[in-house]
């Protein structure tokens, strides 16, 4: 975006700078096709499965009857969570557990896989922590 403005703002030639520069680094970044493959299947996903709706809990629920409905009912703010992560399951009921992406060992997403392991753990011993809750 900074390279769209510059050329907007400065116009050609001068402009040209800032996309040569936008070019180095986009072609030095790091990239992943293990992101590619996530959004390819996602987007099949979309393309072919039924449209489900949105599950209760994520819903909002600005009036009584839709609280009264279920809508928001055991939801949980991430920001809110100690470890920032909400013990919820945000996608249909069809979806639920898939995982899309499914980051390498190379590079940073060696870290984003850590990271998101981290998470899958703390949301899976939350939902258990949850489902003990309930039957009490």
């Amino acid at each position: 975006m900074a390279a769209q403005q510059a050329v907007h703002f400065i116009g050609l030639p001068e402009g040209a700078l800032a996309l040569a520069e936008l070019v180095v680094h986009l072609a030095a970044a790091p990239k992943s096709n293990a992101v590619y493959v996530a959004y390819e299947q996602a987007k099949r996903d979309a393309l072919t499965t039924r449209a489900e709706p949105v599950p209760l809990q994520i819903r909002n629920a600005p009036t009584g009857l839709m609280k009264d409905l279920g809508y928001a009912k055991d939801y949980r703010y991430a920001h809110d969570e100690m470890e920032g992560v909400a013990g919820m399951d945000c996608l249909p009921a069809s979806l639920a557990g898939k995982r899309y992406y499914h980051p390498t060992d190379h590079g940073k997403e060696a870290d984003v896989a850590a990271r998101l392991e981290a998470a899958r753990l703390i949301r899976e011993h939350k939902k258990r922590e949850q489902e003990q809750h309930r039957k009490h």
